[in-house]
């Protein structure tokens, strides 16, 4: 009975071990379920801390992405902008040129389709074209010339100050006054020094040559035009246009000036009113193309004259005296022998500085012959015999007026005569 007790006694002390060890058990399993459920809350806490982060990160990089975008539309509108108005005033100045450029073409139009005919003498309209120099010549001349008037060194220096006056140069003047002071001993009055004066002039000049005709063969008969700028090169070219479409003469025109629109415009006016055939190409062409397809045209077509524009041209700008050079090979090289004729035309009114030009012009090109335009605006007409007895070569026209007839061609004996009578 004692050992039941005692045995009963230890199995309650069992059990309420066992009781307390579950108890401690659960305690022990629901503090770690406390911690777990603690460290899930951390880690959620700390995954919605980084997701907020990176969202605040994604919210930063599409405000700026947002804002980039705006300030490249507000750069891109302001270029656009910027690109119209430059564009706008771009228009605007080309607009107001064009303007420019319809009206001079108009005023020459109108003033070209304006004349009308003179109907003066070739030797009146060559008078009349050197009245300047004719009064400055006759005044000074026949005030040395008086039937009293000793002939003597004295005289001999005025005149020599009289020819050189009337730009005939210092290198000619002395050398024709040593020709005619060495006549002088059989000269015993002012009329036969007078006479003996004009046949020294007219003997400046090379022999006349037979009046120009373009020759049946080779055709076309090619004549390149060229001089400086505002010698009135174009508007020799018009005239020379309708002196040959006159003649009963095919003529084309190759508007190798492309340097300037209006030079093309320009001569287009002149063809149209010559009745000639033009080629050109756009403002800034190659002008030895334009060159070769005027010749090639003119083969083609039959032309008896092809006349090439070239642009003006300073004789001291070498890389536009190339330019020169390569039109004149470029023609050679389609038609062997062409151009024919190398024209200059040189402004009279420019004085001695013709002469320079003619001989950078002369070496670059082999001129031919000469044009002397503006005689009629000048007091110092002797510059044509300047230019003649330095350079030796021919004087072809002279220009004594706007007039479409008052491009002549030169004849010294009748230019001579017009100075004196």
């Amino acid at each position: 009975m004692v050992f039941n007790f005692f045995k009963r006694k230890t199995r309650d002390k069992e059990q309420e071990k066992l009781k307390k060890q579950a108890q401690l058990k659960e305690q022990e399993r629901l503090k770690e379920q406390e911690r777990l459920k603690e460290q899930s809350r951390l880690k959620e806490q700390e995954r919605r801390e980084e997701q907020e982060k990176i969202n605040e990160q994604e919210r930063l990089i599409e405000q700026a992405r947002l804002k980039e975008a705006a300030r490249l539309k507000e750069q891109a509108r302001l270029k656009e902008e910027e690109e119209r108005r430059t564009r706008e005033q771009r228009e605007e100045q080309e607009r107001l040129k064009e303007e420019e450029r319809r009206k001079e073409n108009e005023r020459v139009k109108e003033k070209l389709l304006s004349e009308e005919p003179d109907k003066k003498g070739i030797f009146s309209r060559l008078k009349s074209g050197l009245t300047k120099t004719r009064e400055v010549l006759n005044t000074d001349i026949n005030d040395l010339f008086k039937s009293s008037r000793k002939i003597d060194d004295a005289l001999f220096e005025e005149l020599e100050e009289v020819l050189i006056t009337a730009d005939l140069g210092m290198d000619i003047t002395m050398e024709m006054m040593d020709r005619i002071r060495k006549k002088a001993g059989r000269l015993s009055t002012a009329d036969q020094l007078k006479a003996v004066l004009k046949q020294e002039l007219i003997a400046l000049f090379p022999g006349k040559e037979d009046p120009e005709t373009v020759p049946a063969l080779p055709r076309p008969h090619i004549i390149m035009v060229v001089g400086v700028n505002g010698t009135g090169k174009t508007t020799t070219l018009g005239k020379l246009a309708t002196r040959f479409t006159r003649e009963n003469k095919k003529v084309l025109i190759a508007a190798a000036d492309t340097f300037r629109a209006a030079a093309i415009e320009q001569v287009g006016i002149w063809a149209d009113r010559a009745g000639a055939t033009i080629v050109r190409h756009k403002q800034g062409a190659d002008p030895a193309a334009v060159a070769y397809d005027g010749v090639e045209a003119a083969m083609a077509r039959g032309m008896d004259v092809l006349l090439i524009d070239t642009a003006g041209r300073l004789h001291t700008q070498k890389n536009l005296m190339e330019e020169l050079k390569k039109i004149k090979r470029t023609v050679e090289k389609k038609m062997p022998g062409a151009p024919h004729e190398v024209l200059m035309v040189l402004d009279a009114t420019t004085g001695q500085n013709a002469i320079s030009q003619a001989k950078m012009f002369h070496e670059a090109v082999n001129l031919t012959q000469l044009a002397l335009t503006k005689l009629d605006g000048t007091a110092k007409g002797g510059i044509v015999a300047a230019v003649a007895g330095t350079l030796h070569l021919p004087i072809r026209y002279i220009g004594v007026g706007e007039s479409m007839d008052d491009l002549q061609e030169f004849d010294a004996v009748r230019f001579v005569n017009a100075l004196f009578d």
